[in-house]
């Protein structure tokens, strides 16, 4: 998830006998399946709540382009280059969707971005991993954009209007990036040898992180009874990465490559595939900003907005202009 440890701003659930009478028929509306639109009346904490996880999301998707940006220049031929032009201004277009989608909540972008730069917001755990070869983007596409999936297309379902809306062409787009990075392994494995031992070295370093992907398993999960109770969340974090090791498992096998943990196997009496431990200590240590990228990636992001900021003006500068023609023309 692209969106991870939000807080809700809430210790526990609280029942509908302890709720206002405007929070009551608030809930009522979310469980009977009925949209919050921007100018219905929540509860601060949910607006909170999805400023939180929306920005979250929508910083992600931005500096989700960096890592991929980085084999622009060096993708093997022609098509695989416009196909990740292609994939990075997708990215782009969802950060602007996102973005959008918060500014319904009664914040600016120019704050969410504030945010971002001055490292008080978070992004997702996944963007601060090196890409080191080109068998990198193929587990992006596969294993990154793959969870993205699993986990956004509830999302299209979720309570907030904007939100749900914007989830719909952005799943539309994530399931071409997932078929592409699966077609960049595949040709991959198709390959020599020294290709194939290329994409099992990718699917050793992106496994686990993109399991980290989901969030905290539930027992740590503070927050996430509350944004089910509200239907920002509609699946527990556990439930989806259960979802998506049992999705992935059959692929890698017909790729040829093994998944990177001696503890997987299938348990029939479960029905699920079990896997090993995650490494949480490494998954806090990036959120915190000490994973291999982390200054990195906000270093470039800062970078990038200064030197943007001339064409920001210029844009600013324009629209006063054709305002005040307007305005005399009137």
């Amino acid at each position: 998830m692209y969106a991870q440890l939000v807080d809700t701003g809430a210790s526990r659930v609280r029942s509908l006998d302890e709720l206002g009478p405007q929070e009551r028929e608030f809930q009522d509306r979310i469980d009977a399946g009925v949209k919050i639109e921007p100018r219905d009346w929540m509860p601060e904490a949910y607006r909170k709540t999805l400023v939180r996880q929306i920005s979250q999301h929508a910083h992600s998707e931005i500096v989700g382009q960096l890592p991929e940006g980085n084999w622009v220049t060096r993708a093997p031929t022609l098509q695989r280059k416009a196909i990740l032009l292609a994939k990075i201004q997708d990215e782009a277009g969802h950060g602007l969707y996102l973005y959008s989608a918060a500014e319904t909540l009664g914040v600016s972008r120019d704050e969410l971005l504030e945010a971002l730069h001055a490292g008080k917001a978070k992004y997702s755990s996944i963007f601060n991993y090196p890409t080191l070869s080109w068998a990198d983007m193929g587990a992006i596409g596969w294993l990154v954009d793959g969870s993205a999936i699993i986990n956004q297309i509830p999302l299209c379902r979720c309570s907030y209007g904007p939100y749900a809306r914007a989830m719909v062409r952005v799943c539309k787009e994530e399931s071409f990036h997932a078929r592409q990075g699966y077609d960049i392994l595949l040709a991959l494995c198709r390959g020599s040898a020294e290709q194939k031992a290329m994409a099992q070295d990718a699917l050793n370093r992106w496994w686990w992180p993109a399991l980290m992907m989901f969030g905290p398993p539930d027992a740590e999960s503070v927050n996430s009874r509350q944004s089910a109770n509200w239907r920002i969340k509609l699946f527990s974090n556990d439930e989806l990465r259960q979802r998506m090791v049992d999705q992935t498992v059959p692929q890698a096998e017909h790729l040829g490559l093994t998944i990177p943990d001696p503890s997987l196997r299938w348990n029939e009496e479960r029905g699920h595939y079990d896997f090993g431990e995650i490494d949480w200590d490494e998954f806090h240590a990036v959120l915190k900003g000490n994973g291999p990228c982390n200054r990195e990636r906000l270093r470039t992001r800062v970078q990038a907005w200064e030197e943007g900021a001339w064409f920001r003006d210029a844009l600013v500068a324009h629209a006063d202009k054709r305002a005040a023609r307007d305005a005399r023309a009137a």
